[in-house]
């Protein structure tokens, strides 16, 4: 992906060089690292309660993400005021289509801010910062109750989406496009937050010429492996990507615009949209993911880059749409799991797990962190989606021979689901 013609690079620098030029625009951030710093953990502290939607926790960081944008100088999106805010009613019959007394209705709100060039266009820059609260729902830890400060997930991008926002504001006014700066809430609910606005606001995602999504974003490794999810949403963005990849990112790019994150709201309403993400770890949706394990450093130049790519498409009239192929919609179903969870950054032949669920399949048979799985039976796993046709072939009960690799060696492993 990264051997392309020498006109082609050319041609991206001068159309960058001269834009900037023009505008006297910085193509590099400022240090943002202590900024950073600050914002994971105050939105990763015991006080936000986990930030989860509805609850007290939930307001707490909207006030405080608020604050931080009026201090920065952005305004209220509409003019008026900072929140968005959306309802969702957890039926107490699923199959009752009238309401209910016992209905559960939960209130969570967005978090939106504009900057304000005058211009027709929009880009979109969006980060969620709900997370788990006490680890209710959609935790994986198997301990006494708990907060779940999700300092990665996704303290992390909320901070970046406001550094970006203190770098574009200080940049001053430019000519094609505002900034759209959003916290979506709900996300961990399913992209409630992020599915309102979009269908509150069709006259905005329809001038929005693309939109910036950070979800997970503060544990690059010493690889610099990072996904870029969406990347065939628009046949601009994979050239741009790679053209400005100078930090020496190990990219890893889906082209498929659905996804479990909030960029998805936004490429169904046909804007082009793409989705960072530093990769899954052993602190997913537990309450160790805090934030005394993020990388700054790595967050540093992550927001460096997602700038500058910023900067370089912000020269763009308007950026072509694509349709992709919806992989959520292919996918297979199965009703039997390993337990364990993938390494969505690996890109090699089979399926690299970087999690094991105690109690699954996979815990009991002895596979570990860091298998790779590549075989099933008798079908040979060679990506996400054999591994997934694999599981959609077993049925609950069964016993297969699973074969993993192991620092190089093959071994058997004796799987019962």
């Amino acid at each position: 992906m990264r051997n392309f013609k020498i006109i082609t690079l050319a041609l991206s620098i001068i159309i960058i060089t001269a834009g900037c030029s023009k505008k006297n625009i910085p193509m590099e951030m400022g240090d943002y690292t202590s900024t950073l710093t600050k914002d994971i953990e105050t939105l990763a502290s015991d006080k936000m309660e986990g930030r989860e939607t509805g609850q007290p926790g939930e307001q707490m960081a909207a006030d405080y993400i608020q604050g931080r944008m009026v201090a920065l100088g952005v305004k209220p999106y509409d003019g008026m005021k900072y929140t968005h805010g959306f309802q969702k009613v957890i039926k107490a019959n699923p199959h009752d289509a009238a309401p209910s007394p016992d209905d559960t209705k939960i209130n969570g709100k967005n978090v939106v801010g504009m900057i304000d060039n005058g211009a027709s266009g929009y880009i979109v820059i969006g980060a969620h910062y709900d997370h788990l609260g006490y680890g209710q729902e959609g935790s994986l830890y198997t301990g006494p109750k708990a907060i779940h400060n999700g300092a990665d997930d996704n303290a992390s991008g909320v901070a970046m989406m406001l550094a970006l926002g203190e770098q574009l504001k200080k940049n001053g006014i430019t000519e094609k496009h505002n900034f759209i700066l959003i916290g979506f809430s709900g996300e961990e609910k399913g992209l409630w937050g992020s599915n309102a606005f979009a269908k509150d606001h069709p006259d905005l995602c329809g001038a929005s010429s693309f939109m910036i999504n950070m979800d997970m974003v503060g544990r690059l490794g010493d690889e610099k492996k990072l996904a870029i999810n969406g990347t065939g949403t628009s046949p601009l963005f994979t050239d741009r990507l790679n053209n400005l990849n100078t930090h020496g990112f190990d990219l890893v790019m889906s082209e498929s615009g659905v996804g479990p994150s909030d960029h998805t709201s936004f490429y169904l309403s046909d804007v082009p949209a793409l989705h960072f993400f530093t990769g899954q770890h052993e602190d997913y949706h537990r309450p160790s993911d805090d934030a005394d394990k993020i990388n700054y450093k790595g967050m540093q130049i992550l927001t460096d880059y997602i700038y500058s790519l910023i900067m370089s498409l912000d020269n763009e009239e308007d950026l072509p749409f694509t349709k992709t192929k919806d992989e959520s919609q292919v996918s297979p179903k199965f009703e039997v799991t390993l337990g364990v969870i993938p390494d969505y950054l690996y890109s090699d032949k089979g399926m690299r797990i970087d999690g094991v669920r105690e109690g699954r399949p996979a815990e009991k048979a002895g596979i570990v962190k860091g298998d790779v799985v590549i075989k099933m039976g008798d079908m040979e796993i060679v990506d996400m989606m054999s591994y997934m046709k694999g599981l959609a072939s077993f049925k609950a009960g069964q016993t297969i021979i699973v074969t993993i690799l192991r620092e190089g060696k093959e071994l058997e492993k004796e799987v019962t689901f």
